[in-house]
C-alpha cells in the first residue's frame, strides 16, 4: 500500500471460528488465502463489510507488507490472547497497517510471533506491532493465567496434562515443583488437586513475575513459596509427599534435587517428565486385528502384550504402552532407587505407577510422564 493508489478490497467475512483456542492458525490460514498481491510490492487486504466505513488510512501510508515465505506452522492460541492477532511470517514497517488490521479484526493489538529461542528458557520470539503492552489473561479449566506473550511462552499442548494433575490426590499434602515456569503445574496442583503448599522453583525472571501476579489473581498465593533461582541449587530437604519435574525434553538434572526434597520418612510420588524416542511401530498381522476387535487380552497392546500390573498392586500400566516407554521407565526407577538408596543409607523401592503420553514432541518423539513411587525400605 503506497499514496493513494489504494486497492479495493473484496468484502468477505471471517469464517467462524470452531474454538477460540485455534483462533490464531485458522487466522493465519484465511490471510494466505486472502491476500492478494498487486504489482509494485503492494498488497490487497480484505477486511469485512461492516468495517470498511471505519478505515482511515492517510493519504501516504508509510509501510510495506511482506509475506516471508516458509513460516512455521502456528501452534493452537488461547481466548486470553483473542484480542492479540498474532500474524507470523509477516514483516513490517510503520503502525498504519496495523490499525487497519486491528480495526478489520475487531482487535486492539497485534503481534507477530517467531520461533521459540533456544536459550534454556524457552524464550518466546513475539514482537508487538500495535499496543503498549503483551500482558494477557488466559482462562484454563477454570484457572486465569496471566503472562506478557512478548516475554514468557504459554504451551497449550499440556492441556490434557494439566487436567490430570488437576485431578490427582494431593488433599494436605506438599508439593514441589522444580520447573513452575507461569504456574503450568503449580496452579492445578492448589487450585484443583487440593495441596496444602507448594514450593514453585523457577529461574526466569518474567515467568516469576507471570508466576505472582496468576497466583495472586486465583487467591492461592498465602499456599506457595517461589524459589528464584536454579532449582539444582534449591536448598529444601526432607518436606515433599510429591515432587513435579516438568522439563523437557529432560528433566534428569533435576533427580538428585527431587530425591533430597521428598519426605525421607514416608517418601512420595514423583512425576517425571522426559522426551523418549520412539520408533515406527510395524502394522499388526491381520489375526493381530481380529483377535483385537474380539476383544483379546493378548492383542490390546503392540506386540501382543497383555496389560500388566505395576510392581507392589499400584496403577496398571497403559495396555498400549510402547516397549520404548517401558524401558525408560523402568530403567529410569532402578536410577532413582540408587539415588535414593545413596542419599539415606538404606534401601529404597520405586514403583511405576503410570506412564501417561502428552503429546508428540517431534517425529517418533513422545512427551511422557512417569508417575514413579518411591518408599523407604528397612534399615540394612
Amino acid at each position: 500500500m503506497e499514496g493513494t493508489d489504494v486497492p479495493t478490497p473484496v468484502p468477505i467475512s471471517v469464517p467462524a471460528l470452531v474454538t477460540e483456542r485455534r483462533f490464531a492458525q485458522r487466522l493465519r490460514e484465511w490471510l494466505e488465502q486472502q491476500l492478494q498481491r498487486l504489482p509494485g510490492a503492494r498488497v490487497a487486504l480484505p477486511v469485512l463489510e461492516e468495517k470498511l466505513s471505519r478505515l482511515c488510512l492517510p493519504a501516504e501510508v508509510p509501510c510495506e507488507l511482506l509475506c516471508c515465505p516458509g513460516a512455521a506452522p502456528v501452534p493452537p492460541t488461547f481466548p486470553g490472547a483473542a484480542h492479540i492477532p498474532d500474524l507470523p511470517g509477516c514483516c513490517v514497517a510503520g503502525s498504519a497497517l496495523w490499525q487497519t488490521v486491528a480495526s478489520a479484526l475487531g482487535a486492539r493489538r497485534v503481534a507477530r510471533r517467531g520461533r521459540v529461542l533456544p536459550d534454556g528458557m524457552r524464550t518466546p520470539s513475539v514482537t508487538l506491532l500495535l499496543g503498549q503492552h503483551g500482558w494477557v489473561e488466559h482462562v484454563d479449566n477454570g484457572i486465569r493465567y496471566t503472562f506478557d506473550v512478548t516475554k514468557c511462552m504459554f504451551s497449550p499442548g499440556n492441556i490434557t496434562e494439566k487436567l490430570r494433575v488437576a485431578s490427582l490426590p494431593c488433599s494436605g499434602e506438599v508439593v514441589v515443583d522444580l520447573y513452575a515456569g507461569i504456574g503450568y503445574f503449580t496452579l492445578p496442583f492448589l487450585v484443583h488437586a487440593g495441596a496444602a503448599f507448594v514450593h514453585a522453583c523457577e529461574w526466569n525472571s518474567h515467568a516469576l513475575e507471570a508466576l505472582h501476579r496468576t497466583l495472586l489473581l486465583n487467591g492461592v498465593r498465602d499456599r506457595c513459596h517461589i524459589h528464584a533461582g536454579d532449582s539444582r541449587q534449591l536448598q529444601l530437604r526432607d518436606v515433599a509427599h510429591r515432587v513435579n519435574l516438568g522439563l523437557i525434553p529432560s528433566s534428569e538434572q533435576g533427580w538428585p534435587v527431587a530425591c533430597r526434597v521428598l519426605r525421607k520418612d514416608t517418601g512420595g510420588v514423583l512425576h517425571i517428565h522426559h522426551n523418549v524416542e520412539t520408533p515406527p511401530a510395524p502394522a499388526p498381522p491381520q489375526s493381530a486385528v481380529l483377535l483385537a476387535e474380539q476383544g483379546s487380552a493378548e492383542a490390546a497392546s503392540p506386540g501382543g502384550e497383555a496389560q500388566q500390573p505395576a510392581e507392589d498392586g499400584g496403577e496398571t500400566l497403559g495396555a498400549r504402552l510402547r516397549p520404548e516407554w517401558r524401558q525408560w521407565a523402568e530403567g529410569t526407577a532402578a536410577r532413582i532407587r540408587g539415588l535414593l538408596a545413596e542419599l539415606h543409607g538404606r534401601p529404597w523401592h520405586t514403583s511405576v505407577l503410570h506412564v501417561e503420553p502428552v503429546k508428540s514432541y517431534a517425529p517418533h518423539v513422545h512427551h511422557l510422564v512417569l508417575d514413579l513411587e518411591c518408599r523407604p525400605g528397612l534399615p540394612l
